[in-house]
């Protein structure tokens, strides 16, 4: 027994005739008699009186469109739903703590005035964590910089993640030139958790170069880290994005793109996922958004 056959059944009892009962469908009239017909051969039982006008159900029809008929709506519902979902969300996103307040600020804006009745979700770790949740499929998609190629994830780039030097106004690195990663690690530093991408990177290299390091104080976002700093009570090293217009009024910032690695940041989700509709346009104006700021640089 066939759904569309019932729903055919179903809305000719409604509707008391074929044609009306067709044309509410988007049938054609041929199609709507073949279902019935159908499932008066399935069932061995004839479900309308054909000789009066309109047609009537018999006793075996109407018992079977008090059955069916709930049925039939309750399907009919749960599609409503569903397509009612994929239009709505909800969206989840996952990126790390110095990306979601300062580069993803303005997608989320211009994603929400045009879906405004799409739920986002945005979860915070650093990069382990953010694929993590992207396997499990915890979330939709990862925001990250120079995420671990790996034919598990599609990675599509953005716009680069570098870094720069802040100081205190008025700190003595901003007087001299600055080449070489021993001028940084002889100041005290205020750094992000252990698990932060810049710090492991700072790290690695001061390492490599066989240097002596101090660090004073370990924050959990960029911005507590630029106010600490502002107060004198330490440097530090961060991605560029995390910079604003109204910082250069309290830090000195000195570009670190001659020094360090310039990765790429951009969208990572799970090969082979199938994405929903709210799914695809936040990525597509993420795409558009950041990918207008990379342009601009």
């Amino acid at each position: 027994m066939e759904l569309r056959h019932l729903r055919s059944f179903c809305a000719v009892v409604k509707h008391q005739g074929v044609s009306r009962a067709a044309a509410a469908l988007g049938l054609g009239q041929p199609t709507v008699t073949t279902h019935v017909r159908k499932l008066e051969r399935e069932l061995g039982v004839v479900l309308f009186d054909r000789v009066r006008r309109p047609i009537r159900p018999t006793l075996a029809g109407a018992k079977l469109a008090e059955l069916a008929g709930p049925l039939v709506e309750g399907v009919d519902a749960l599609a409503a739903r569903a397509a009612e979902a994929e239009e709505t969300g909800p969206v989840s996103v996952a990126s790390t703590p110095d990306i979601i307040p300062h580069a993803l600020l303005q997608p989320v804006r211009t994603f929400r005035a045009v879906h405004p009745h799409v739920q986002l979700r945005i979860l915070s770790g650093h990069r382990p964590e953010v694929l993590r949740m992207v396997t499990d499929g915890e979330v939709d998609l990862g925001l990250l910089p120079d995420p671990e190629r790996s034919p598990e994830f599609d990675f599509q780039s953005l716009f680069p993640y570098d870094r720069v030097l802040i100081t205190p106004r008025g700190h003595p690195l901003l007087d001299a030139p600055l080449d070489s990663l021993d001028q940084i690690a002889a100041w005290p530093l205020i750094v992000m958790g252990p698990r932060g991408s810049t710090r492991l990177m700072l790290e690695r290299e001061f390492q490599r170069k066989g240097l002596a390091y101090e660090i004073v104080a370990e924050l959990d976002t960029m911005d507590m880290i630029k106010r600490y700093v502002a107060l004198g009570l330490g440097i530090s090293v961060g991605p560029s994005l995390a910079i604003g217009p109204e910082d250069e009024e309290s830090l000195g910032v000195v570009d670190l793109g001659h020094m360090l690695p310039i990765e790429q940041t951009g969208i990572i989700t799970l090969r082979g996922k199938t994405l929903s509709a709210p799914a695809r346009n936040f990525i597509a104006v993420v795409e558009r958004t950041l990918g207008q700021r990379a342009s601009s640089r």
